[in-house]
């Protein structure tokens, strides 16, 4: 096997696997916020188990967005992409770990359980954000290495949540020592794969250059928004909506996400090589508006079976816009400024996530589950139809995304 798809495989094997530790945690995240101290309602953050839950959900990501950004320009600044992957990992593993033990000896308060799990967001996501960088390094086409990306995400997500919910039926800690496991091991696996970073240093100021002189990419930038805020909506709310709309435990919860999750991430390859040959703009505008309305009927769905149809047809959808967004950073940014272009859209995802849980679970905590999946896919609609002009304005090509001017 070509070198290039030898580390294609053992990139995307790493993504999968903190994917995979990140999803054990949400068809029980009830059940974990509990033993972590919540079910003990001391503060406003603890009043009800959805505050707690969105919390703890929302602590991650906002070290997410904090720290994403450091990462792709230390890495960018080095020319080194490995040691870095190889810190937050081990230090994610540490910090799942540590929520594990004070979840077993209920020590601190649950403010001083948040501090912990922003610790553990600011390093996971620098090992997940620079694996995919590493991705991008690759050659044999953005959409290919963007789709093996995606579907390692989707395969993580598709099987650590119904995994994390069988866990959970064993001990709402087992999660949490399972992602620590997977996170060390992350930190070895990595090292077998080439680090392909541009090897010439460049000054921080020249590499943030490099990526504001290509404000295009606020377009996939939007995309990679909306369409995390829409996980976010699911890991969170939807979560919540399955079991008190339809009375489902932990596991079969886990199994209707993985309903959505199974065909996002095996579509996600062919789907990539597809906007390779055809363009980003089909899959990434069409999708979007086709995706918005796919949430729309799972809002609506009146049992289980349809509830589940409704979330494999936007797994579908999900796998045809997102590798076709990811390659599309990558068909604008610089080469040596890839890690900060990547980071820009992981922050871009992270805001995402956060407004998924911010957004949806206070709209479904005032006005019930019937208007926040109204709102979150009408987000949805309205950013396809927003980019509308500017996709066509910017000329997507084939096979690569043709902007005029653009540096060389």
């Amino acid at each position: 096997m070509h070198s290039s798809g030898r580390d294609r495989i053992v990139l995307a094997s790493v993504v999968f696997a903190v994917l995979f530790s990140q999803l054990l945690l949400y068809p029980g995240i009830a059940e974990l916020v509990g033993v972590l101290g919540a079910d003990e309602p001391t503060s406003p953050l603890t009043e009800t188990t959805l505050d707690a839950s969105m919390w703890f959900l929302v602590a991650e990501f906002a070290a997410y967005v904090a720290f994403v950004g450091v990462w792709g320009v230390a890495s960018d600044v080095t020319g080194r992409r490995t040691p870095f992957i190889v810190l937050g990992a081990l230090a994610g593993a540490g910090g799942y770990f540590a929520l594990a033990v004070i979840a077993t000896a209920g020590t601190i308060p649950f403010e001083g359980v948040l501090l912990v799990r922003i610790f553990q967001g600011a390093m996971t996501v620098g090992a997940f954000s620079l694996t995919m960088t590493m991705l991008m390094d690759l050659e044999g086409g953005h959409g290919r290495n963007m789709g093996a990306a995606g579907i390692a995400i989707g395969l993580g997500a598709a099987t650590g949540a119904p995994v994390g919910g069988q866990l959970t039926t064993l001990d709402p800690r087992a999660p949490l020592v399972a992602a620590a496991v997977l996170l060390a091991v992350v930190s070895v696996l990595v090292t077998l794969a080439e680090d392909r970073a541009p090897s010439h240093r460049r000054r921080v100021k020249a590499i943030l250059s490099s990526v504001s002189r290509r404000p295009v990419l606020s377009i996939p930038y939007a995309f990679g928004f909306v369409d995390r805020l829409t996980a976010g909506f699911f890991a969170l709310v939807g979560t919540l909506y399955f079991q008190d709309a339809f009375g489902v435990d932990a596991a079969m919860t886990g199994l209707l996400l993985a309903c959505f999750f199974a065909p996002f991430a095996l579509l996600q390859y062919p789907l990539g090589k597809l906007s390779d040959r055809i363009g980003r703009t089909i899959p990434i505008v069409v999708g979007s508006l086709s995706y918005g309305l796919g949430i729309l009927a799972v809002g609506v769905a009146p049992t289980v079976p349809v509830a589940a149809a409704a979330m494999i047809l936007v797994g579908v959808l999900g796998a045809l816009i997102s590798p076709a967004t990811m390659a599309l950073v990558t068909d604008i940014a610089d080469e040596s400024g890839r890690g900060v272009a990547m980071a820009g859209f992981n922050l871009a995802g992270s805001l995402g996530f956060l407004g998924g849980f911010l957004i949806g679970g206070t709209v479904a905590s005032a006005w019930g589950y019937g208007h926040a999946f109204l709102i979150v896919g009408g987000l949805e609609i309205l950013i396809a139809l927003v980019a509308v002009p500017a996709f066509l304005h910017l000329s997507i090509g084939k096979t690569r995304f043709s902007l005029e001017g653009r540096d060389a």
